[in-house]
């Protein structure tokens, strides 16, 4: 268990390091915004691949991968390693230019399954991972009419967490926190209709563990539960990067519901059929997923 910070290390970090974090991020952001898009993304992706190496994350992605992929030589490891951080640099860098990828830079598959959860009326779900540029689906969906609030952590810097809030703005007006609170919020939300997108590929110690890359990893169950609970369709979504700042997004039709009578047995199928598909995606393209992720408990 780790030791709790003093008192005056609190005071520091909330009165000095987070106002200076947060000077630094409004710079960057600030920079890449007045960059045309293309720019900003390559700029983004050569200071992620110069910078991220040196940086802790690193690590742990190397481990992660090695532990992922036993069979791919070191060489190909790092290669994932410096296209990841690529990948993680441009979508960092496009963050104040998601309204014009969403107008301009995304091929659609699967545009009849947005047209049916904006139509149905209904709420609904849709679940995704932190693949390629995962900010640009809500962009997308909102562009085609349906408003998909989002389920996200909170950083632990209050001041970025505001910009963050204000970068989604350009893919949603509707931010629910995770936590105690947030699951409140999120059940009202779509008890009154609305339309929500959780990222499923955190771990969550309070979870359920789900095989993901031949090891268990705790996995939030709020989207199938809920799902059943509440009859929402349940459609999992995939963004992929081309080529620079263009996407791919694909969404699926809804998933279909176990019906055993058991409702914990059969979220965990929901989830283990959800995962399998996350890391179907990833296989494909590994260095599009966020590796640095203390995915597994191990």
């Amino acid at each position: 268990m780790a030791k709790p910070r003093s008192p005056f290390r609190q005071w520091l970090t909330r009165h000095v390091g987070y106002p200076l974090e947060g000077m630094l991020v409004h710079g960057v952001n600030a920079l890449f915004g007045a960059l045309p898009l293309d720019r900003a993304s390559a700029l983004g992706g050569r200071i992620a691949r110069t910078v991220g190496p040196w940086l802790p994350g690193d690590a742990r992605a190397r481990r992660n991968l090695t532990r992922a992929f036993p069979e791919k030589p070191k060489a190909e490891i790092d290669a994932i390693l410096q296209d990841m951080w690529d990948n993680l640099g441009r979508t960092v860098a496009e963050y104040p230019h998601l309204e014009q990828i969403g107008r301009e830079r995304v091929e659609l598959v699967g545009i009849e399954h947005v047209d049916a959860l904006r139509e149905d009326g209904r709420a609904g779900i849709v679940v995704s991972g932190h693949l390629a540029n995962w900010e640009v689906q809500s962009v997308i969906a909102r562009l085609n009419g349906l408003e998909v609030g989002v389920v996200y952590r909170a950083p632990n810097n209050p001041i970025v967490g505001k910009l963050l809030v204000k970068l989604r703005g350009a893919a949603t007006d509707t931010h629910i926190p995770k936590g105690p609170d947030g699951a409140r919020l999120l059940l009202r939300y779509l008890s009154k209709g609305g339309h929500v997108g959780m990222l499923i590929d955190q771990k969550m110690n309070d979870g359920i563990p789900i095989p993901f890359f031949g090891r268990d990893a705790m996995t939030a169950p709020a989207a199938a539960l809920l799902g059943m609970k509440l009859k929402l369709p349940l459609c999992a979504a995939r963004t992929e990067r081309l080529e620079g700042a263009r996407f791919r997004y694909t969404i699926l039709p809804p998933e279909a519901y176990p019906t055993s009578g058991d409702r914990n047995a059969d979220a965990r199928i929901v989830m283990e059929r959800l995962s399998r598909l996350l890391e179907d995606w990833i296989r494909e393209r590994p260095a599009q997923w966020l590796w640095i992720h203390r995915r597994w408990p191990d």
